[in-house]
């Protein structure tokens, strides 16, 4: 080998060999699956946990399994997170009739395909928040009231968080994909509203 030639392709291999070690590495295809989880939250919590609730307060065992029920400060909303699964809110003064949000449907297709008045907003996991209509007020604590979830504070449980703010109303997201909903009497946003960090 001629010695000029040496350092060209000693830096040949070089290259060559740091190009495979950055293509075989194992790990490198892991962590994007974690960061899709990360990279949906960091956008949308809080920017400080100061506002985030205790959800131990709010977690009830009914017959279905852990849930974590709250109402509205105005007592108008009752909601529950089912963990991992769906977040669902219902008029806790107005059950089972329309939940009186300003632009909901006059009907939606119940479970049997029949024309129904809905009665609920659901969130599930993956999906975009759709009034539904429900035979039972599954997101209502019985017996009894659930916990109120105080105006600024954050229920953070299970792959959901959940707030409500006396500007904006009720507010929830799905914190794998993202997606929310944000409701008052006088409408629907279909996004997460968060808590502004200067909040009280």
């Amino acid at each position: 080998m001629n010695p000029r030639t040496l350092p060209i392709s000693l830096a040949a291999v070089a290259i060559l060999a740091a190009g495979c070690s950055g293509g075989t590495v194992v790990n490198t295809e892991e962590a994007p699956a974690a960061a899709p989880a990360s990279t949906s939250v960091a956008p949308t919590p809080p920017a400080s946990n100061a506002h985030l609730a205790n959800a131990f307060d709010y977690v009830a065992h009914p017959p279905g399994g852990t849930s974590y029920y709250f109402t509205s400060p105005s007592g108008t909303w009752a909601c529950a997170i089912m963990p991992r699964v769906k977040v669902g809110c219902l008029s806790a003064t107005n059950w089972p009739s329309a939940m009186g949000i300003t632009g909901e449907p006059d009907s939606v297709t119940d479970a049997a395909g029949e024309a129904t008045t809905p009665n609920a907003l659901v969130l599930t996991r993956e999906g975009t928040a759709q009034f539904v209509a429900i035979e039972q007020p599954e997101y209502s604590l019985d017996p009894g009231a659930a916990k109120v979830l105080p105006f600024n504070r954050i229920l953070a449980a299970a792959g959901f968080r959940c707030n409500v703010q006396e500007a904006t109303g009720l507010s929830c997201l799905s914190e794998l994909s993202g997606k929310g909903f944000t409701f008052s009497p006088d409408g629907l946003v279909p996004q997460y509203t968060d808590v502004p960090a200067e909040a009280p």
